[in-house]
């Protein structure tokens, strides 16, 4: 391979934007994966909690 070729090699490389569409979509998707999780993390306390409230009450306060 002579310089011309590597460098047109490395132009075209440089340019191509494919491979960056998929690295852009798998850190999309892992961003939403951590949100969804932490939302289910900061929700799954206060759910909890009415739930156990709504149990003792039809329950007449007795654990759940």
């Amino acid at each position: 391979m002579n310089v011309q070729t590597v460098r047109a090699s490395i132009s075209k490389f440089a340019k191509d934007e494919d491979g960056l569409t998929i690295v852009e979509y798998a850190v999309a998707g892992g961003l939403i994966t951590v949100l969804v999780a932490a939302a289910f993390v900061l929700l799954g306390g206060a759910v909890d909690t009415k739930i156990r409230a709504l149990c003792q009450a039809v329950n007449g306060n007795v654990a759940c």
